[in-house]
């Protein structure tokens, strides 16, 4: 996630691509890649007065539907509606949302963009409806409105508070966005916004982007059936141009080894508290530390075993709609999973004992 020009109701926009690593090609790169690299760190230096307006302004409250699944008992699919799926072509434009090309029932348009946005939307509602009894990204259904062909080469992807917007990557650096679980990460930032909020910046909004990794994460391991020890717990994988040495953007099971590029850097992120990064950059380091929570869900996750999706991230998605704290610490965050444990699997359960553990090896004690 981060922020650039396109911006709607004063929300932030929230982009696939981190800052540091634009910075990284900005330096590195050929003269077209610095500055298409500086054109995107432009955009996100021009809303920083906005940002900070946005921090000091509050953020929207819960909806009461978000916090609809209480128990394992409960069944989540229970009375949601369908998803309400509105693809748009952008023509390589700038502006949004573009031409609508594809509408809820309709059939394939035969445009692989498109097609590719509409079924993700449609896996991700999924995951969020019957697993966890959220209707839509805001809890009251709101439309899943996405545009394909983005600007020309345009080399990230994002969501602006009301819609997803996809470029296609220039090819050199970036293949595609349309990637279930760059999708998915990027909707849950619309769940997140709708769910209280993470104010963007140091541990709090490292835990934005690390919340959106996980259901990221989840969305892809249930489409494809996964267990744990399937996934290969990557966000982005088959993104990075054919050039680029790396896998994906992050890794959840090994941060700091998603890439390791001569145009890109080395993948800075960390694992453990040890090796936090204090930093201005990046919003005080937002893409950079969520690497550190990441692990620990991970860790969670291969202790347990089976489906992620189904305890884990009900676990993960009741202590989001329960947080009730803009300004959260990892700490925070890690007592708050731990309550949510306790009453979806109870206390002194295998689980919490597993997800102290988890928490423990990356350096938070709950």
């Amino acid at each position: 996630m981060c922020f650039s020009l396109h911006c709607s109701h004063h929300h932030p926009v929230a982009c696939i691509v981190p800052p540091y690593m634009l910075r990284v090609m900005a330096l590195r790169g050929d003269p077209r890649t610095a500055e298409m690299a500086r054109a995107l760190l432009k955009q996100t230096e021009k809303l920083r007065d906005e940002r900070a307006e946005l921090n000091r302004g509050g953020l929207p409250p819960a909806h009461p539907i978000s916090g609809a699944f209480a128990t394992a008992a409960v069944s989540p699919a229970e009375g949601l509606c369908c998803p309400d799926r509105r693809i748009h072509d952008g023509q390589h434009k700038a502006a949004l949302p573009g031409k609508l090309i594809r509408s809820e029932g309709d059939g394939p348009t035969g445009i692989p963009d498109a097609d590719t946005a509409y079924d993700a939307a449609g896996q991700v509602f999924s995951l969020f409806a019957k697993e966890y009894g959220r209707n839509s990204l805001d809890g009251e259904g709101m439309p899943l409105v996405a545009t394909v062909h983005h600007r020309r080469d345009y080399n990230n992807a994002f969501w602006n508070g009301t819609q997803m917007a996809y470029g296609t990557g220039d090819g050199k650096v970036f293949r595609t966005f349309l990637e279930l679980s760059v999708i998915g990460h990027e909707m849950a930032h619309g769940v997140i916004q709708h769910s209280g909020g993470l104010i963007y910046e140091n541990q709090s909004g490292a835990l934005n982007e690390s919340i959106a990794d996980v259901f990221g994460s989840l969305a892809l391991q249930r489409a494809l059936g996964q267990e744990v020890h399937q996934a290969d717990w990557l966000v982005g994988r088959g993104i990075l141009g054919p050039g680029i040495n790396g896998a994906a953007l992050r890794s959840m099971k090994a941060p700091g080894t998603a890439y390791s590029d001569d145009l890109l850097g080395q993948d800075p992120q960390p694992w453990h508290m040890d090796h936090f990064v204090a930093t201005s950059d990046d919003n005080g380091g937002v893409h950079i530390n969520s690497g550190i929570p990441n692990h620990a869900f991970y860790l969670f996750c291969a202790y347990l075993g089976g489906r992620a999706w189904e305890l884990p991230g009900r676990i993960w998605y009741r202590a989001l709609q329960t947080l009730n704290n803009p300004m959260a610490s990892f700490s925070d965050w890690a007592d708050q999973t731990m309550d949510a444990a306790i009453e979806l699997a109870g206390r002194g359960s295998i689980e919490t004992v597993m997800l102290r553990r988890a928490w423990k090896l990356v350096g938070i004690a709950i």
